[in-house]
């Protein structure tokens, strides 16, 4: 027996100390080649942002003189007085509805999605399969195609032209139905909610106090999608609104580049209020990014 053991010892490949297996180490001219691919991939979704910063800050006829790439004279501050003072301020009007319909339909929809979500992974019930096939279709169905008949239905019972019509199909949305019902499936333990059905706890109380903490991850995630959805929605309001009073900025926006023929002024005006529409995105990504990197982290140490 110690002959065998002393052979075998003797063949077994020896370890060094201290020292990890290593992977197959990558060429430089990989690194490099990756690290130009993604230069050159930035700088393609950059230039429009930078576009639009130079050209909101020039004035009618340096927009059309200059090069377009490059600053000239800096006219941003009579650019955003021109803009606020148009039409007796109908921007402001405009931003604060584009506020309004992504904030709160972003809000409710999240809210929505996840209560759904949570429904169709914990709960046992018939037809909860086709279900989720049917919501899992939704999201496949472009909104352009869904525009027409949300008109309709809205023109039987009178509610066009008004908030509700913009604001109601905003809180609807199968892709957050969905991740809620993944992200519930991995995140909430069946054990806990036993437990709090145990201690006597109503399913509404043990949603809203566990499993939507749980959940906060996957509901930050719907709450910047549908948002930036909500905000950058054109067709709907154009075909769902006549007042004026009631556009998103992006409807606003294009009513008045499509005066641009009659009131050249106007062109600059449309550049400098896409510029500032941009603004509320970027704060809501700024403001949610430490939630959504903080959930994602905790969800990636749990055993």
């Amino acid at each position: 027996m110690s002959l065998l053991t002393d052979t075998a010892g003797a063949h077994a490949p020896r370890r060094t100390s201290g020292t990890a297996p290593r992977g197959p180490r990558e060429s430089r001219l990989s690194v490099i080649a990756a690290t130009g691919f993604l230069v050159v991939v930035a700088l393609y979704m950059l230039l429009p942002v930078f576009w639009l910063v130079v050209s909101a800050t020039k004035s009618q006829g340096d927009l059309v003189d200059s090069f377009g790439l490059w600053f000239s004279d800096i006219h941003l501050w009579d650019n955003l007085r021109a803009l606020f003072a148009k039409q007796d301020g109908v921007y402001l009007p405009w931003l604060f509805n584009s506020l309004l319909y992504a904030g709160a339909g972003a809000a409710v929809g999240t809210l929505l999605s996840a209560m759904a979500g949570y429904a169709l992974a914990k709960y046992r019930f018939r037809g909860r399969e086709f279900l989720f096939s049917v919501v899992l279709g939704g999201v496949l169905v472009p909104a352009t195609a869904l525009a027409l008949p949300l008109f309709l239905l809205f023109a039987e019972m009178d509610a066009t032209n008004t908030f509700w019509a913009v604001f109601l199909p905003s809180v609807v949305s199968p892709f957050g139905v969905y991740l809620s019902r993944i992200f519930a499936a991995a995140s909430v333990p069946d054990e806990l909610l036993e437990a709090a059905r145990i201690d006597g706890a109503g399913e509404l109380r043990t949603f809203f106090t566990m499993a939507l903490r749980l959940m906060s991850p996957a509901m930050v995630t719907i709450f910047l999608f549908q948002f930036v959805v909500i905000w950058n929605n054109f067709l709907l309001p154009l075909v769902m609104l006549q007042d004026d009073r009631l556009y998103p900025v992006t409807l606003g926006l294009f009513t008045w580049q499509s005066q641009v023929s009659r009131d050249p002024s106007l062109q600059i005006l449309s550049l400098t209020g896409s510029l500032v529409s941009v603004v509320p995105i970027v704060i809501t990504f700024l403001v949610l990014q430490r939630y959504w990197k903080a959930g994602l982290a905790a969800g990636a140490v749990k055993s």
